[in-house]
This record gives structure tokens, C-alpha cells and sequence, in this order.
């Protein structure tokens, strides 16, 4: 029962995938989309769907502070309803506030990582966490 997790954003997504057992999350690698162009990198997506049969897709979903529903939030909906209509995979979503300062503290404590280094990886590593989340909370 493999789940895909993914940290979207408005230039790139983070795709994370479970082990098959439905335990651990590592992250696979990050998409390159251009949201104000309406290119969502679906033909990706769709590749490591197939390959990996992924039974759901989790979504992070950047609520506000406040626990309101922004703009961003809005836009991680929107994809995710897009990956249901493209890809016919039921989406589940998860509240992912802080998970990128998350990883940028876990990235920043390893020492060696260097700003320019942290900016190719951290929103594999958010999806990361956003899917253990997810995983730990079921």
C-alpha cells in the first residue's frame, strides 16, 4: 500500500513515496512546473504513478496560521483536484505548515549544506515530511 506525498509549489513539486509496507517516506526527486504558464508536470507525475501505483496521494496543504485557508493553500487544492481528474488517484491532504522551515532546520543543522545546495533539495525533503506525517498519523 505505497502513498505518493507532494509539496507543492508554485515552480516545483516534491515528490515523496512510502515504503511498500506504508512505514517510511524518502523522497523521490522534484518536479519542475510553472503554475503562471499552467504547466503542472502531470506527464511526470503520471510516470512515477505507474511506476510506483501509488493507492493515494497526499498533499500538503499550507494553511495559514490561523488555521485559515489562503491563496497557496487554494492553489495546492486546485493541484490536487487536477492529479484526481488526470491521474484518477484519490488525494488526501495534510496540514503542512512549517514543514519547509522543517526541513531547512534538519538541512541547515547536517553543516555542510550550502544555501545554494539546500534551495535543489528542500522541497523534496518537505514532502518527506509531510508524507512521514501523514503515515505516522494513520
Amino acid at each position: 500500500m505505497r502513498i505518493m506525498g507532494l509539496d507543492v509549489g508554485s515552480k516545483t513539486v516534491g515528490v515523496a513515496i512510502s515504503d511498500p509496507m506504508g512505514w517510511t517516506a524518502q523522497g523521490l526527486e522534484i518536479i519542475r512546473i510553472d503554475e503562471e504558464a499552467g504547466e503542472f508536470g502531470m506527464v511526470r507525475l503520471k510516470e512515477l504513478a505507474d511506476q510506483y501505483e501509488p493507492e493515494t496521494i497526499v498533499v500538503g496543504l499550507p494553511k495559514n496560521m490561523n488555521n485559515s485557508i489562503g491563496f497557496r493553500a487554494k492553489a495546492s487544492q486546485a493541484y490536487g483536484d487536477l492529479v484526481v481528474e488526470t491521474l484518477g488517484i484519490p488525494v488526501a491532504y495534510i496540514d503542512e505548515r512549517l514543514t519547509t522551515v522543517q526541513a531547512e532546520k534538519m538541512l541547515i543543522s547536517e553543516g555542510n549544506v550550502s544555501r545554494k545546495k539546500r534551495k535543489k533539495v528542500i522541497d523534496k525533503l518537505a514532502a518527506v515530511i509531510l508524507l512521514q506525517n501523514y503515515l505516522d498519523s494513520q
